[in-house]
This record gives structure tokens, sequence and C-alpha cells, in this order.
């Protein structure tokens, strides 16, 4: 469903102190624009910033930076965070764009309810596919996803292709929430869970 756009879009992202405006100036030099040398996690594709958020208020010592490329998304994020977290920013860039925003910098890689892009040609738009797999390997040095999807066939294929580079996986579930208490969710997955879909998840380290 297309969400309604906000009117102030605008004036929320550029009036927003979680808004990094010149991500790329920053390559390189994350620790310092957060004034530490704690581990730094991104989510790709950060939605309405429940996860990201929620994540950031519980780990004060882990430094989080959430992605996302659409202005209106990520203006109801800012809209409805409050402004109190020195651990997190938030960026609005295309994602194929990570590795002219980091250097070996990131420790962790959320990838969480990604489009699936179904379709054959519409493939290496996925997030574990080798396009994008190349790119994590730019911007860490032993990259580490954490992934969730209610989209078996994207699970499937990320298996594959995290398999191929060599990601070691662990903590493999065709549901998550049967195996796992406590989990601190994203918007979209309380409305899958809610439903009743299943939650398929990973973690893998290359």
């Amino acid at each position: 469903m297309r969400l309604r756009n906000l009117k102030n879009k605008e004036e929320l992202i550029s009036g927003s102190n979680y808004i990094i405006p010149n991500p790329k100036d920053y390559k390189g030099s994350w620790k310092k624009l957060f004034n530490n040398n704690n581990p730094i996690y991104i989510e790709i594709g950060m939605g309405k910033g429940k996860f990201i958020y929620n994540n950031a208020l519980e780990n004060p010592n882990i430094n989080f930076i959430g992605i996302e490329k659409q202005d209106n998304i990520l203006a109801r994020a800012i809209k409805w965070m409050p402004k109190d977290l020195p651990n997190l920013k938030l960026i609005r860039v295309n994602a194929l764009e990570i590795n002219e925003i980091f250097d070996k910098e990131i420790d962790r890689i959320y990838l969480n309810f990604s489009d699936p892009w179904p379709k054959k040609r519409t493939i290496n738009r996925r997030l574990t596919s080798p396009i994008f797999l190349d790119l994590y390997s730019q911007i860490s040095d032993s990259p580490n996803i954490y992934l969730r999807t209610d989209n078996e066939n994207l699970f499937r294929y990320s298996i594959e292709s995290l398999s191929s580079y060599h990601y070691t996986l662990y903590d493999v579930t065709f549901d998550l929430h049967r195996d796992c208490l406590n989990l601190i969710t994203t918007e979209y997955e309380d409305k899958f869970t809610n439903n009743g879909d299943k939650i398929y998840a990973l973690k893998g380290r290359k």
C-alpha cells in the first residue's frame, strides 16, 4: 500500500537532529562523528524506524545508522522519534551508494523485510544479490548480516547467495517467533505475526 505523501516531509528531514544531510563527507570517519570508538550497525531500508530506534535505545554502547531512500518514509520515522539518542543517525540514500559513504567501518548490517523483487528481471535488486554482497565487502572487513523476511523465496535465495559468497550461516530459522522470544521487531514484522505469518531469519558472517 502506498503511503500518503507528507506535505512537510522536507521540513521534517531538514530540521531533524538525527539526519546527516551530507553522509558522503563522513566516509571513513563515522566514529569521529559519533565521538567514540563503539561498533557501528546499519539497517538498510529502516522503514518507519521502530527497529533501529529501539535497538539504539537498548544498546547505548553501539552506534546505529538507519538508511532509507524514500524521503516520505524517512520523514514519518522522524515525526515520531524523540530527539535524545546520541548513538542514532539517519541518512537518506540509495543502498547502491553505501560504498561511497562507508569505508571498512561497519560491524553489522541489518536487512529487515526487504523488497523480495520476485520477478526474474529484478533479481539483482535484492539486497542479498551479488551486486550488494560486493558492496558489503567494501564497507566491512568481515561483513556480518542479520536478515529477517516474511518471503520464503527470498529467504531461500539469500541462503544460496550468501553461501556462494563464503558466508558462514548460523541461527537459521524458518519460524523466528517460535524459536526466539523477546525480540525487537519492525512495523512490518508486527503486522505479519499478527496475521499468523511465519518470519524467516538468519545470520551470516563472511
